[in-house]
């Protein structure tokens, strides 16, 4: 199956490139993988009010084992891959030892040999990647890549000084920039130039034009120059008699003071500062933010746009198979790119969903495909049996409810999420949302009238994949209703949902609801400005 148009992946990336992503196909690739930091990520949520939320969700966690399925992954390299790539692999385990670190470098170089299979022969791939295993990358990367086709180790000033103990300040990570072969896109991109370089420019025409003046004069260069004399001034010149005539027809020259030619240049005629190796002018993305979604190691766009550029012209193919929050899929959509992005987690794909909804106003399967999520019920019990964190994200999606506790690691609290609403004259309210993906019963119903008692919510929202029993039904209408003040319609105080349901268009009954996520600024690409969505709409 090939790829046709802008489209989202939730699964195993490897996976998806074997299956999806045709050899030759992508004409860009960005990948910040994880970095075998042994840190969990967390998306950090935020109350619709601005206050910080209690709710912290594992995005990922950035540590990799040794296990059954690393040494299944290195055995295929050992009998699929390059002789080179072979040793180099066999090389690591024996210095490295089978350990987190192999078990790191094993997942990266399988995937590695992947997309530089679906990279085009012109195409190029940018490694963001950190001190952790940044030295063990560049080797994998010369190895699959070819030594000769490193282009840049681009150093990216991330953060502000560091007072790290005993050490130097870590501020910095690195991008490690490698084409497929010799033939390579390179568009030359500048920065505009710095004010102390603008002050050089300090004369002026009679329209204001800025410029300076540079030498006309070849005496010292080795490729010597043209010896003639011009308007009484004789020198060893660096143009001909017949180029040194139009440069003066145009304005071209300075006479100084002094009796010599120079030549004017000028400020708004000299395109900027090409592209850099040390990024120290793109800042991170800090809690004051437009652009911050709450998504760990979200990365500012500016910093894409920079290579998105460079490497890749409108209409080109960009992939990034960790896609995160979306940042190099959301970048590439504003510049006319295509894009496909990859990812594990249905926060990630909910996340991209919602960016792509109110930066560009696209839907889901309208404009773009989303593959891996479920599409009917037998999906949906698929993907409870395969992984039920998975499945509860994804069933909160459906409801556009926020994800709430890391069940992974805190107790249960009765509350998989809330569901925001206006009510009031906008005084925001919650619904509290239990998912349940197995067999459900009267005792479900209770425990969640329990929790939204305890909670003084008004509106409780059970979730279930199973439908529910009549008994279940009729104890959820003994919790009655409760009265929206701001809109004078009453609404079911506990109300039962099934995905199948949902997946058929059903909905909550509730007062207008706020999204999961911190709403993007929308882009008028036409304009080339910006609508700032943080706020809630009508």
């Amino acid at each position: 199956m090939g790829f046709t148009g802008n489209a989202l992946y939730y699964g195993d990336n490897l996976k998806v490139l074997r299956e999806y992503i045709p050899d030759g196909s992508v004409d860009l690739i960005y990948l910040d993988p994880p970095f075998n930091s042994k840190a969990d990520y967390n998306v950090l949520f935020k109350e619709p009010t601005g206050e910080p939320s209690r709710a912290q969700i594992t995005a990922f966690e950035d540590t990799w084992h040794w296990t059954d399925e690393t040494e299944r992954a290195f055995k295929e390299i050992v009998e699929t891959a390059p002789a080179n790539v072979v040793e180099m692999a066999r090389a690591f385990r024996q210095f490295v030892g089978a350990n987190d670190m192999m078990a790191y470098l094993t997942m990266m170089c399988i995937r590695l040999l992947e997309l530089r299979r679906v990279l085009k022969e012109t195409g190029s791939i940018y490694l963001h990647c950190d001190p952790t295993a940044s030295h063990y990358l560049k080797i994998l990367m010369d190895t699959i890549f070819g030594k000769k086709n490193f282009r840049n180790e681009i150093v990216w000033k991330r953060t502000s000084a560091h007072n790290d103990p005993k050490r130097w300040g870590r501020v910095h990570d690195i991008i490690l920039y490698y084409s497929k072969g010799d033939s390579y896109l390179w568009n030359t991109n500048y920065l505009p130039h710095n004010e102390e370089y603008k002050e050089r420019f300090r004369y002026s025409d009679l329209d204001g034009r800025k410029w300076t003046d540079d030498n006309l004069t070849a005496k010292g260069l080795s490729g010597g120059g043209y010896d003639y004399e011009y308007k009484g001034i004789r020198s060893l010149w660096r143009v001909p008699y017949e180029t040194m005539c139009r440069l003066d027809k145009e304005d071209r020259l300075h006479f100084t003071n002094k009796g010599g030619i120079r030549l004017k240049r000028y400020l708004d005629e000299l395109p900027g500062v090409p592209y850099q190796d040390l990024i120290s002018d793109v800042p991170p993305i800090n809690s004051q933010a437009a652009e911050r979604l709450g998504y760990p190691t979200q990365k500012p766009e500016a910093l894409l746009e920079r290579i998105i550029n460079a490497s890749s012209n409108e209409g080109d193919i960009v992939l990034d198979p960790f896609c995160g929050c979306g940042t190099t899929i959301t970048v590439a959509q504003k510049l006319n790119r295509q894009w496909i992005g990859i990812d594990l987690t249905h926060l990630a794909i909910n996340l991209i969903k919602w960016r792509m909804k109110h930066m560009f106003y696209l839907e889901a399967k309208e404009d773009y495909e989303v593959i891996g999520e479920p599409e009917d019920l037998s999906g949906a019990m698929e993907l409870a049996h395969q992984d039920r964190y998975q499945f509860q994200w994804w069933a909160l999606s459906l409801i556009d409810a926020r994800p709430y506790g890391d069940k992974k690691k805190g107790s249960d609290t009765g509350i998989d999420g809330f569901l925001y609403y206006f009510d009031d004259k906008d005084k925001v309210h919650k619904g509290i949302v239990s998912v349940k993906s197995g067999k459900v019963g009267v005792k479900d119903i209770r425990d969640l009238g329990h929790v939204i008692d305890r909670e003084k919510a008004n509106l409780g929202i059970l979730l279930t994949l199973e439908r529910p029993t009549k008994d279940m039904v009729s104890e959820a209408v003994k919790k009655g209703f409760f009265t929206s003040a701001g809109f004078g319609k009453d609404y079911p105080r506990l109300q039962i949902l099934t995905v199948e349901e949902v997946l058929a268009g059903k909905q909550p009954q509730s007062p207008p609801t706020i999204s999961a996520f911190k709403r993007a600024q929308s882009v008028d690409l036409s304009k080339n400005f910006r609508f700032d969505f943080d706020q809630p709409q009508d």
